[in-house]
């Protein structure tokens, strides 16, 4: 029979890789969130339990998914099981798969509380959003002892388009320091591509000509063709916050500051971020940086959602 499946943090992307799961065959009997009615409501969709404890996804499931939204909720949800509610109370045998983007120190102290309750944890760091999770086209890199990626391997080739975007990388913290540079280089080319869009604005150039002309020399990039048309046209829809951008910008230059290296421009991404989530806007798409370079704007008069 196929393996068990729970999620704790069934935001949009929980949700979504937990619809996609148990429309391949796998059971997915247990969810869980910080927002009970979260879990409720998906639970009732896909015929799963919506647990009122975390060690109830455990007690109920052979591999649990996490996403989590950073290092101080992964705290709370492998606190040590004599203390409060875990995921860790009679763990053993179990897998645990993490897929929030954490600090690697963390990914290597989860392991270890794992270990310690004879179960197993593997890295799931994601590099995709929300169509991708749920098409089981997800960009995954893993982290963790290889044997429990292979053990899990069938089920996460199942998120990942049948294996094919899907890397394993190495021993527990690589696969977070990897998808740590993921972000930062893309949230990098996001800020870059919002002042070249800002100065061609300011220019009084038209954005559509300026965004093909763009596409065809040294200026495209993946960036330019996922958020360029939102920046023009002020559609912020959130598949990757400011928020999180902002905390992902944060982990990679923690690492940076640890390797004694100077990176200006991830520093000065990171500002923007920042910037964007103390004047509010810190719920919008990582594209809505554009507010703060595009001259009148400034998240006034944006698209209703």
């Amino acid at each position: 029979m196929p393996e068990k499946i729970g999620f704790v943090g069934v935001g949009r992307m929980g949700a979504n890789m937990a619809r996609r799961l148990k429309d391949v065959g796998y059971p997915v009997v247990a969810v869980y969130d910080a927002r009970a009615e979260t879990a409720q409501a998906l639970g009732q969709e896909i015929g799963a339990e919506a647990c009122s404890t975390l060690a109830r996804v455990t007690e109920l499931s052979d591999v649990v998914f996490t996403v989590v939204t950073d290092d101080k909720a992964m705290v709370t949800i492998f606190a040590p099981p004599k203390k409060a509610d875990s995921l860790l109370k009679n763990a053993a045998g179990k897998v645990f798969v993490n897929c929030a983007t954490i600090s690697p120190k963390m990914h290597v102290l989860v392991e270890k509380c794992c270990q310690k309750a004879g179960a197993e944890s593997l890295e799931g760091c994601m590099a995709s959003s929300i169509p991708q999770a749920r098409d089981g086209k997800l960009y995954l890199m893993c982290g963790g002892a290889e044997a429990t990626f292979n053990k899990v391997r069938p089920i996460l080739e199942k998120l990942s388009n049948d294996g094919q975007t899907m890397r394993y990388i190495g021993a527990a913290g690589k696969a977070a320091e990897v998808k740590a540079l993921v972000n930062m280089v893309m949230n990098i080319n996001t800020a870059a591509l919002a002042e070249g869009l800002g100065l061609g604005a300011a220019l009084g150039l038209d954005l559509t000509t300026l965004r093909e002309v763009f596409s065809q020399t040294g200026a495209a990039s993946r960036v330019l063709q996922t958020d360029g048309e939102d920046m023009q046209n002020r559609d912020h829809s959130c598949f990757f916050s400011a928020e999180h951008a902002a905390k992902d910008s944060g982990i990679a230059l923690n690492l940076g500051k640890a390797k004694r290296l100077n990176l200006p421009l991830a520093a000065a991404t990171l500002r923007q971020y920042q910037r964007m989530v103390k004047e509010g806007l810190g719920h919008l798409d990582k594209s809505g940086v554009s507010e703060l370079t595009i001259k009148g704007r400034g998240g006034k008069g944006l698209k209703k959602k």
